[in-house]
């Protein structure tokens, strides 16, 4: 199986270098400086599950693409797809899968119109990781899971390639025959993780301590629950369960991506991690209208101090 992976940062870096360290056929979609960096450097993955460094993974640019791919791994975010998706287009052949790690579910309807959704699995990833300033990927906690799944729930043929794929990879590949649902139980964590950081600036056991800091917490997790509800996928009460002890737990130094991402002044993914689930809100969502309006303030802000001379 032929795999392209798209981009070599925290996530896609981590992924792909686990599957080239296990002898599969991976190739990086990068830009030129990624792509300089990692011929001089090598891929290097720094973890408590295991370091490792590769020397000259292989890597392709976007002109460079001719040839279609077995699989293609999108680990973008989720503001850079529309460029993305013209980049690999000559890699999705007739006979391509598409496997995107992107948060939400935005993606899944513009990939399914650039690309057709026979070509489109459900996918989500659960870790934590950072590229640092020297290009090393720092993997951050023990979890680095990957699930993948058709969106109907079939145990297809492809699917049971993909897990034999991944099967020998350092990292936990999972098949799974309700994707749509584990995607929907993630965005609403993730929505209410990175809602509730955002907005307090602060991690959650600062957030836990502070007067009306779990209530408010616990207030915007029932305004993401009730959109996941209209749309038929609640989380069960197990998930709930671990999502609320993950969310309010003393102590906690837990903090989204996206929080990072604000406080090194970068773009944010708010349109598609918080926007878009206000877009599918039939109720009302004050908490998740405020997050919005704060993030939204940071990236005009943002805006307005990069156009000062």
């Amino acid at each position: 199986m032929r795999i392209l992976i798209v981009g070599a940062g925290a996530t896609g870096g981590y992924f792909g270098g686990r599957l080239l360290e296990s002898g599969r056929d991976v190739t990086f979609l990068v830009r030129p400086g990624r792509a300089a960096s990692l011929a001089r450097d090598g891929l290097m993955i720094r973890s408590s599950t295991g370091d490792v460094t590769l020397p000259a993974p292989p890597t392709v640019l976007a002109t460079e693409l001719h040839d279609a791919y077995d699989l293609v791994l999108l680990s973008c975010k989720a503001y850079d797809l529309q460029s993305v998706m013209e980049d690999i287009a000559p890699a999705v052949g007739p006979h391509s899968t598409i496997l995107p790690l992107l948060n939400g579910m935005r993606h899944l309807d513009l990939l399914d119109t650039r690309f057709g959704p026979q070509r489109v699995l459900g996918g989500q990833c659960i870790i934590a990781a950072t590229l640092d300033a020297a290009g090393v990927i720092q993997h951050l906690n023990t979890s680095h899971s990957l699930s993948f799944g058709e969106r109907d729930g079939a145990d297809s043929e492809r699917i049971r390639t993909i897990a034999q794929t991944m099967a020998d990879a350092r990292f936990t590949p999972r098949a799974s025959t309700t994707i749509l649902q584990d995607m929907w139980d993630k965005w609403v964590f993730l929505a209410t993780l990175a809602g509730i950081t955002c907005l307090m600036r602060a991690c959650v056991g600062d957030i836990a301590a502070a007067p009306g800091g779990t209530a408010t917490t616990l207030r915007l997790l029932e305004d993401c629950l009730g959109v996941a509800e209209q749309a038929d996928h609640r989380p069960n009460e197990g998930v709930l369960q671990r999502a609320r002890h993950m969310l309010t737990e003393p102590g906690s130094t837990l903090t989204a991506s996206m929080l990072r991402d604000l406080e090194s002044g970068r773009v944010t993914e708010a349109d598609h991690v918080i926007g878009d689930l206000i877009e599918r809100a039939h109720g009302e969502t004050p908490l998740l209208h405020i997050v919005y309006a704060h993030l939204k303030a940071y990236e005009a802000r943002r805006a307005h101090t990069l156009k000062l001379p």
